[in-house]
């Protein structure tokens, strides 16, 4: 399958997969993510039933805190 991680064109094997197991691919290991797939926001609990299909634009984003 296809789709956009990031802003960038990404391959995967099968025609879907988890928030989850793409995060677990690309080893986004972060405890602060935002992740929006197809521009609707997604929660923690979510992750693991919430499919990623052929097509669709994934927006995983690591928030950053500091001072």
């Amino acid at each position: 399958m296809k789709i956009i991680l990031n802003n960038r064109p990404e391959n995967f094997e099968g025609d879907s997969l988890s928030v989850s197991k793409i995060m677990e691919i690309k080893s986004f290991h972060f405890k602060m993510l935002v992740v929006r797939l197809n521009d609707k926001l997604i929660k923690r609990e979510e992750y693991e039933t919430t499919d990623v299909k052929d097509g669709d634009d994934l927006k995983i984003i690591h928030l950053v805190s500091g001072g």
